[in-house]
């Protein structure tokens, strides 16, 4: 038989009954939230499985493109059709889109050829690369004081040595700073690497992006040469740094046959090229087969998104994904 409580504690007791009733309140209210946010985490988990499978897909897809793209023209590779660069979009099913663009992959300059060899103990300075690094550099704006630097310091940045080239950037010029570090002494995993080497900068790294890549080799980029967009003038411009103007690459590029040229020689044999000295290595760079295409993927699931660049080789068909990075 419970006691009636004294009118004196009643205020007391009532205290109680609220904070029992508040406490249990912020814990119903804290369990809704963490189940709301557990739902959340994984609805946006299987949207961007589904985004994966979905790119996935769109990939294979891609990657028949491509092999039809060459299977169309063996030994030549032009820009008919509009595929380069063009952006395709596509439904999928449960209201998701996805898109893809596909475009020249060795069209840039591959950060990786600075230096030459196949081991990688047995990297070093490629002259020709650095020349070609330096003279983009100029072609964008840069000093060429600026840009040697910045192309020596590359090089001895993925050279196989620690023994400083002509920038003087191996691991002694990284030693003193805030945060120390070594050089890499290993080809260029990604353009993005270069933020790091002695001389670069943020503003020069923002004109350069768009013109670089970073190939699994360090040979010179196989610039197709039926593929350059007028746009793409700096690229023809760096072969010969210095002798060659944007104004004059972008005017050779204009001019181009409308099925492709059908040989280097006859691109060589141009008014417009005539006369310019020209590495060996660097007269054969040219090419007129597209070999990396670059695929650039992106996948909306409801209010997640898949976004993914993937590098192909077609070489052999049928063609094969090199690597890919996704964010999402």
């Amino acid at each position: 038989m419970s006691r009636p409580v004294p009118k004196r504690e009643s205020g007391a007791a009532l205290l109680a009954v609220l904070l029992l009733v508040a406490v249990t309140g912020a814990i119903a209210a804290a369990a809704m939230e963490g189940l709301r946010l557990s739902r959340a985490v994984s609805a946006n988990a299987a949207a961007l499985d589904q985004a994966r499978a979905f790119a996935d897909g769109v990939e294979q897809l891609a990657l028949l493109i491509v092999d039809d793209q060459i299977a169309r023209s063996p030994g030549r590779t032009t820009g008919e059709g509009g595929w380069n660069g063009a952006l395709r979009r596509m439904p999928m099913p449960g209201g998701a889109v996805a898109e893809v663009r596909i475009r020249d992959g060795g069209n840039c300059f591959n950060v990786n050829s600075v230096v030459e060899g196949e081991a990688q103990s047995a990297l070093i300075r490629r002259p020709s690369g650095v020349a070609e690094f330096t003279g983009l550099m100029m072609a964008l704006g840069a000093g060429e004081a600026e840009a040697r630097r910045v192309a020596e310091a590359a090089a001895d940045w993925a050279d196989s040595d620690t023994q400083p080239g002509p920038g003087d950037a191996e691991d002694a010029a990284y030693a003193s700073g805030a945060e120390p570090y070594r050089t890499a002494n290993a080809l260029f995993a990604e353009p993005g690497e270069l933020r790091a080497v002695a001389g670069m900068t943020p503003d020069l790294y923002r004109r350069l992006s768009p013109w670089l890549c970073a190939l699994p080799m360090s040979d010179l980029a196989p610039i197709n040469l039926n593929t350059l967009t007028p746009d793409q003038a700096p690229l023809l411009a760096m072969l010969a740094p210095g002798q060659l103007s944007l104004e004059r690459a972008r005017a050779v590029i204009a001019a181009r046959p409308a099925g492709g040229w059908g040989s280097q020689v006859e691109f060589w044999r141009l008014d417009a090229m005539r006369g310019l000295a020209v590495p060996l290595d660097v007269q054969l760079q040219p090419q007129l087969r597209t070999r990396w295409f670059a695929l650039d993927l992106r996948v909306l699931v409801g209010e997640s998104e898949h976004d993914e660049t993937a590098l192909v080789d077609a070489r052999l068909q049928p063609s094969h994904v090199v690597w890919r990075r996704w964010s999402g």
